[in-house]
C-alpha cells in the first residue's frame, strides 16, 4: 500500500488510485483521450480503494476523469491539478520532461477588452470582443489577430494573456485580438458559405471600421481551424495568416469514424476540393499544429504536405499531446510567435 493515497507516474507506469478502503463503490474506470481498449481502464480493488497502472504513454501530460459506476464522471480528488475545458473540468498530470510555457508568468501590458457586436449577418448576429493594449487609439494602425472560439481560447488557452505578454516583452509588436464566439458552432465552422460571408463581409468590415487594422491574421482549432482555411479559399486574399490547429480535416480515406457528424458531407466535400486542387487561390502564410497521438493528426498531416505542394509556407509541427486547449496553448510558442512575426514583418 502507498505511503499516500494519489495518483503517480512511477517509473515506467502511471498509477491512478482512489481511496475506498470499504469498497462501497461498485467500480471504476478511467476516462482518458488517448483511446486506449475499454478492458485497459478497468480499476482494480486493492487493499485502500482501487487502483489502475498503465504503460508511460508517449504523451507530456495527460488529462483523465474517473467514471465512479452509478455516479458518473468525477475529477480525481487525489489530484489537485484540474484544467478547464469546453466539456468542464479535467485532471491532468505531468508526465517527465513537460514544462509549461514561459510566458504564463510574464506579467502582460495594461490591455482592454470591448465587445464589438454585428447584430446583422447571413448567420444571424456574431459576439465580437477586441483586446487591445491601453492608450492605443482606434485610429492607431495595428495588425490584427482573430481567433475562432475567442472566448474560450482567452478562458482555457491563456490567449489574451499570451498576447499581452507577447507585447509586454517586445517578442511581438503592438496588436489587436478580435475573439469571435460562434453561435452554432458545428453549423458554423463546418465549411459553411454563409459563415465565411460573414466572417470576411460582416465581422472583418466592422473591426477594420472600427479599429484601423492591417495583415490580419485568422487562428482557430478543430473545426475552428477547418472555417478558418475555408474563409480564406473561398474568399481570398481576405487574411495574411492561418494558423490551423489540430484541423477538422476530414476525409473519407483518413477519418470514416467521423461519418456520424451531421455536416461530414460538407467538410469531407471541401477537404476533397482543397486535396483535389492543383494551384491555391491565395498565398497566405500558414502554420499548422496537431498531436502527434491525436486522432485528427494523419489528416492534418495530408493537409499539411498538400498545401505545401501548392507552393503555400507551411510550418507544420506535431507536439505530443491530445486535442484540448492546453495542449493548443503549449504551442503558441514558438509556433504562433513565429507565423505571427513573418507575417507582420511583411
Amino acid at each position: 500500500m502507498p505511503d499516500e493515497v494519489k495518483s503517480a507516474v512511477e517509473g515506467a507506469e502511471v498509477v491512478f488510485r482512489l481511496a475506498d478502503p470499504e469498497h462501497a463503490l461498485p467500480g471504476v474506470r478511467l476516462w482518458e483521450e488517448l483511446g486506449l481498449a475499454a478492458e485497459q481502464l478497468e480499476f482494480k480493488p486493492v487493499e485502500y480503494g482501487w487502483e489502475l497502472r498503465l504503460p508511460r504513454p508517449s504523451v507530456h501530460r495527460m488529462e483523465y476523469l474517473f467514471d465512479v459506476a452509478d455516479a458518473g464522471m468525477r475529477t480525481d480528488p487525489t489530484n489537485p491539478r484540474v484544467v478547464g475545458g469546453a466539456f468542464g473540468e479535467h485532471s491532468w498530470l505531468p508526465l517527465p520532461g513537460y514544462v509549461e510555457p514561459a510566458w504564463i508568468t510574464v506579467e502582460p501590458i495594461a490591455s482592454e477588452l470591448t465587445p464589438l457586436p454585428v447584430e446583422t449577418s447571413p448567420v444571424g448576429p456574431v459576439d465580437v470582443q477586441v483586446w487591445a493594449p491601453d492608450g492605443i487609439a482606434p485610429s492607431f494602425e495595428l495588425p490584427l489577430l482573430l481567433s475562432h472560439d475567442g472566448p474560450e481560447f482567452a478562458l482555457y488557452a491563456g490567449l489574451t494573456h499570451f498576447a499581452g505578454a507577447m507585447v509586454a516583452e517586445g517578442t511581438l509588436p503592438p496588436f489587436r485580438l478580435a475573439l469571435v464566439r460562434p453561435g452554432s458552432r458545428n453549423l458554423w465552422y463546418a465549411a459553411n458559405p454563409s459563415y465565411a460571408e460573414t466572417l470576411t463581409e460582416h465581422v472583418l468590415p466592422a473591426i477594420t471600421t472600427q479599429y484601423k487594422s492591417r495583415q490580419p491574421v485568422l487562428m482557430g482549432a478543430s473545426l475552428g481551424a477547418l472555417a478558418a482555411l475555408y474563409a480564406e479559399w473561398n474568399h481570398p486574399g481576405t487574411f495574411a495568416g492561418l494558423f490551423l490547429q489540430s484541423g477538422s480535416f476530414f476525409t473519407l480515406t483518413t477519418d470514416p469514424q467521423e461519418s456520424g457528424f451531421e455536416y461530414y458531407a460538407e467538410v469531407t466535400g471541401f477537404v476533397n476540393q482543397v486535396l483535389e486542387a492543383t494551384s491555391a487561390p491565395s498565398t497566405p502564410e500558414i502554420a499548422m499544429t496537431a498531436g502527434t497521438p491525436e486522432e485528427n493528426v494523419h489528416n492534418n498531416r495530408v493537409m499539411a504536405a498538400h498545401l505545401a505542394s501548392l507552393g503555400l509556407e507551411v510550418d507544420f509541427t506535431e507536439s505530443p499531446d491530445m486535442h484540448n486547449f492546453t495542449a493548443w496553448r503549449d504551442t503558441f510558442d514558438p509556433c504562433l510567435i513565429e507565423l505571427l512575426q513573418r507575417t507582420w514583418a511583411a
